[in-house]
């Protein structure tokens, strides 16, 4: 009988690789691509003003077309309103953290102070406390007002809570909101990333100079 001879087997193909991202990762690349926008944007706005700041300045600043722009933005006005949501939603997200955390009132007030002042030292917190909300469209500016609230009524209950725990003297917790958003808040006003402070040497000069006052004991 005639050897049986094994069929030739076919030559292991080389898998091929797609010189075209997966669909998760042309996501992720135009979500990085518009965050760099934002924060160009935000950069520009604080350096120069709003509006003083045009859409060939951003585009200049990334080094791209103005059209470019339009593939991940749709105006100015929508890029202001990000930069100012963003800033929010990061104190948010802090104070939110600081809550789930737990522990005494009087430390999670320092910690979420500490976020506030850190967070206006950086690139959405500054376009926050340096653009007026007059320069954003009328339901944005609702909005973002509504989101400030949240964030003072946190730090309402926060001091409240304080109060009633003993490690805070008897105050109104509104104004001692206010007082310490609005000290805090200035930060992002005067601050200079080149200045000689760093952002946690400032954080934590104010909320010392908050928390002890000025006079002597």
């Amino acid at each position: 009988m005639p050897k049986k001879t094994s069929a030739p087997q076919p030559a292991a193909t080389k898998a091929l690789v797609s010189p075209w991202a997966s669909v998760s990762g042309r996501a992720q690349q135009r979500e990085a691509k518009r965050h760099a926008v934002l924060q160009a944007a935000a950069q520009l706005f604080n350096e120069r003003g709003f509006h003083a700041t045009s859409l060939d300045d951003i585009a200049a600043r990334l080094n791209v077309s103005k059209p470019t722009l339009y593939y991940y933005v749709k105006s100015k006005d929508q890029i202001l309103l990000e930069c100012v949501r963003q800033g929010l939603q990061m104190m948010l997200e802090g104070i939110e953290e600081t809550r789930n955390a737990g522990g005494k009132a009087i430390d999670q007030l320092m910690t979420c102070m500490s976020i506030y002042a850190r967070i206006v030292t950086m690139d959405f917190g500054m376009c926050l406390i340096r653009v007026s909300d007059e320069e954003l469209p009328t339901e944005s500016r609702k909005e973002l007002r509504r989101l400030k609230s949240d964030i003072d009524m946190e730090f309402r209950r926060l001091v409240a809570e304080a109060v009633s725990q003993g490690s805070i003297k008897e105050c109104d917790p509104k104004m001692t909101a206010f007082l310490i958003a609005g000290a805090l808040s200035w930060i992002g006003r005067w601050y200079q990333p080149a200045g000689e402070y760093q952002p946690e040497d400032i954080a934590a000069q104010f909320i010392s100079t908050l928390r002890n006052g000025i006079l002597p004991r």
